[in-house]
């Protein structure tokens, strides 16, 4: 356990580096993009790249935790589509106050994170197999309950204000952001105190370091790797809120490819494959990095064919650049 530990303190420095290179990345992106359109360098633009990374950067900030442990949840994009089905399904076919609907919405997607869990952490199936199983599962499940039809919310006093008008109207007055960054925000600092400053977050390290040893040291892995999956799929969850209350509905046939985006901005911020590395604030740079590309090769008119091959070039290319720095410290 202590050799798991000191292996998991080790990486910072890496880690370090790695974030800094991310940083870089965006910041060239940022300035060659701001070159290449006139568009890009507006205010009204970039409310929109947030808006973009709210709903990729929750689910990146929670497949981060899985990958820690060396494992992958390819489900998170149909989670967060079903529980933005499930949101609507309680706010708008069984009526109740939007504020419960939107914490079953959000539980929904823990209790596919908790399924997740536990066929990998206590059946022992391969994350691969168990997460994309959970995949064709939500998505099959949101297309059944909404019956392929879209679920528009209805107009309930304050509704509009805290949810769908979350995407225009200012938290702080004054401040001209949507509310949903600030949900983001939020966010972001409730899992980064998780995963830096709690044992479940020193425990899902150590099973990535070294999930044996962790074990023989007497700590109840299964309980921590499952923990991993059911805080990816409430953050899924809340992804699907965020992203009914940008769309003011829920849309059944979104969220297939969110996954990707996902787990390409935790590689590039730095979370290793292999496991036992990884932090909030590099994936969060991951995630603005695939939001910044993706809409400034959109402005500059570049097919969404190409855009997808763009970002597997980057993803190929962070995750080589992790198997050198293992390479060096090895």
């Amino acid at each position: 356990m202590k050799s798991s530990m000191r292996s998991a303190g080790s990486i910072f420095q890496s880690d370090a580096v790695q974030r800094f290179l991310a940083l870089g990345a965006l910041v060239i992106l940022i300035i060659f993009f701001a070159i290449a359109s006139p568009y890009f360098a507006t205010w009204s633009n970039a409310k929109g790249i947030f808006l973009a990374t709210s709903v990729v950067g929750i689910l990146a900030m929670g497949v981060t935790f899985v990958i820690i442990t060396a494992g992958i949840d390819l489900s998170v994009g149909t989670v967060m589509t079903f529980a933005a089905v499930m949101t609507g399904v309680f706010i708008t076919n069984m009526g109740l106050p939007w504020p419960i609907g939107i914490v079953l919405g959000i539980l929904s997607g823990t209790l596919m994170g908790l399924v997740n869990g536990t066929l990998v952490a206590r059946f022992d199936l391969p994350p691969f197999i168990a997460t994309l199983g959970m995949l064709n599962i939500a998505r099959g499940l949101a297309l059944v309950i909404s019956e392929l039809r879209p679920i528009y919310f209805p107009d309930q006093p304050g509704f509009n204000q805290f949810f769908m008008g979350s995407v225009t109207e200012q938290f702080i007055p004054g401040f001209d952001l949507p509310n949903l960054v600030f949900v983001f925000v939020a966010a972001a600092i409730v899992v980064w105190f998780v995963l830096s400053k709690t044992i479940v977050g020193r425990y899902i390290f150590a099973i990535g370091s070294n999930e044996e040893a962790t074990r023989l040291s007497g700590v109840r892995t299964m309980r921590y790797k499952a923990s991993a999956y059911i805080i990816s799929g409430t953050m899924a969850g809340l992804a699907g809120v965020v992203l009914a209350a940008r769309l003011n509905s829920a849309q059944p046939a979104t969220g297939f490819g969110y996954e990707l985006d996902a787990i390409a901005a935790a590689v590039i911020g730095g979370t290793s494959l292999a496991g036992g590395e990884g932090t909030i604030t590099g994936t969060i740079i991951g995630a603005f990095i695939i939001s910044v590309l993706t809409n400034g090769l959109r402005l500059l008119n570049v097919p969404q064919e190409w855009q997808i091959v763009v970002t597997g070039v980057i993803v190929i290319g962070a995750v080589y650049l992790d198997i050198l720095r293992r390479r060096r410290r090895g």
